[in-house]
């Protein structure tokens, strides 16, 4: 290859003094055909470019080759095999070539793949109150002493950026519904539009373009709240770059050190503390003059206002057990035992579970999470009760009963005598028909007292809730008295002299 020194010789000698292509040739040591090559190209620089690289030995596995590299360009960057893995995988094959030629191959398919036209985004631009955007991340905290990963539901107002986080155990659609409540009543309204990932909670069918059959409940939600939901495009993640490049940011911010709180409530209350202040310091990326928070003030009053919360409930139907049990999400929940084998309607919310039977509700639980969790309210077994009240003493609805210190001591005396089993039964139905206050006021009473007895409480409630009414008489005008008599004793004494006492 000739170098860039001898080309500038060649053509100083032929251009400035006027030497000859042989007498060049001669004094260079250059062949004619090369000094003619350079003055009549006029190039500075000859290089020479292999058009095809002769790969006899991995010839027959350039296919097989191709094929591992088309698939690993789908993985992550760190997920994908280095050229000495390639090596070693065709070597496992056959392959008996050398390594630098592997080494070529992977470059040059690279180097095409690179050669591409890169991909090309179009920055966006939204009006006051018009968009906001959804998406979910996955993040690491300590709650209660445990280390657990959570879901993090994020939006963010697509004007002002005003962002809001909230963290739940599950990614279902009630906390999908959930977080839009609470966002939207933390933003004080909503936007017009919502845009929104293609997540299986909320999209039920992808069609064609951005025409979506989006979740009933979903939906149902949106026209509360007049939001018309916008799918993006599948992975079109730039549709919604704003949320995406959040949920990178909002894990330094939050969630680095990993935060430790007692539960969801605490965690959750902190995070919306947390949005707040870093939206009152960080400045806005369009407005660079501005907070975040100071666009939003005046963003807010384009916003949509907000009447009520939408209830934020999935529903779904089943069997109440024998044991007045239902089942849902890995955990069971008590009954009323009246609907004991009967149909019923749970509704589930972000922290609620709530049971309808045909004559309304018949149980109201707090959400649990885990799996394989009882979790009973005693008061709905006091029925059968009346008919099985020997399961008083060894029910497992009735362990750890946190009942009043007077009525827990009435019970303790109760059931150590004959039948007080039944007697403390009794007391119990008076408590699910009047109420506990009651029934704790007539048991402090009855200890006083020193009569436990069950008619003494239950004597005592009923005169606690309807005490006896005074008659009231009513006396004619004829038979009321004009003057009013006056005591006089002086008769008394006059008698008692007249009587004579015996002797002793």
């Amino acid at each position: 290859m000739l170098i860039v020194e001898t080309i500038a010789k060649v053509r100083r000698k032929y251009f400035v003094d006027g030497v000859s292509i042989k007498r060049i040739s001669l004094d260079l040591r250059l062949s004619r055909n090369t000094v003619r090559k350079i003055v009549r190209s006029g190039k500075t620089e000859h290089q020479y470019h292999r058009i095809n690289q002769p790969v006899p030995q991995l010839g027959k596995y350039l296919e097989r080759l191709h094929q591992m590299l088309k698939e690993d360009s789908a993985e992550p960057k760190k997920s994908r095999r280095t050229a000495m893995k390639l090596f070693e995988t065709l070597r496992a094959e056959g392959y008996s070539g050398a390594y630098d030629s592997v080494q070529r191959c992977v470059r040059k398919w690279e180097e095409e793949e690179r050669s591409n036209p890169p991909q090309v985004f179009i920055p966006l631009s939204f009006s006051p109150g018009d968009a906001y955007q959804f998406d979910w991340s996955y993040e690491i905290v300590t709650l209660g002493g445990a280390v657990q990963t959570v879901k993090v539901a994020q939006i963010r107002l697509c004007h002002s950026r005003m962002f809001f986080v909230a963290a739940y155990p599950r990614e279902t659609l009630e906390m999908v519904i959930d977080a839009h409540n609470r966002a939207f009543a933390w933003f004080g309204g909503t936007c017009r539009r919502g845009i929104y990932d293609n997540m299986p909670t909320a999209v039920d069918d992808i069609l064609k373009g951005k025409d979506r059959n989006f979740n009933r409940r979903f939906a149902r939600m949106c026209s509360h709240y007049l939001v018309e939901p916008v799918a993006c495009t599948p992975a079109a993640g730039w549709e919604k770059g704003q949320v995406e490049k959040q949920v990178q940011d909002i894990r330094h911010w939050l969630f680095a050190p990993r935060p430790s709180f007692e539960n969801f409530d605490e965690l959750n209350r902190w995070l919306a503390e947390r949005c707040r202040e870093i939206c009152s310091t960080r400045m806005h990326p369009e407005d660079k003059e501005k907070t975040i928070l100071e666009v939003f003030e005046k963003e807010k009053s384009s916003l949509m206002a907000v009447k009520s919360a939408f209830d934020g409930y999935t529903e779904t139907g089943c069997r109440a057990s024998s044991t007045s049990l239902v089942r849902y999400d890995k955990n069971q929940y008590s009954v009323d035992c009246r609907s004991a084998r009967k149909a019923v309607t749970i509704r589930a919310t972000a922290d609620r579970i709530r049971v309808f039977g045909k004559n309304g509700l018949i149980a109201d639980h707090k959400r649990m999470f885990g799996k394989h969790k009882t979790i009973y309210d005693p008061w709905h077994y006091v029925d059968a009760l009346e008919r099985k009240p020997g399961a008083l003493r060894n029910g497992a609805p009735f362990k750890d009963w946190e009942l009043p210190p007077a009525v827990q001591q009435i019970q303790a005396r109760l059931l150590g005598q004959k039948g007080g089993d039944r007697e403390f039964v009794e007391i119990l139905s008076a408590a699910s028909a009047y109420g506990l206050p009651p029934i704790e006021q007539a048991c402090i009473k009855a200890l006083a007292q020193g009569t436990v007895q069950s008619s003494v409480i239950l004597n005592l409630i009923v005169r606690e809730l309807d005490p006896p009414k005074a008659e009231t008489v009513t006396v004619s005008d004829r038979l009321r008295l004009k003057e009013e008599p006056v005591a006089d004793c002086s008769r008394y004494d006059l008698i008692r002299r007249e009587v004579q006492h015996a002797a002793v």
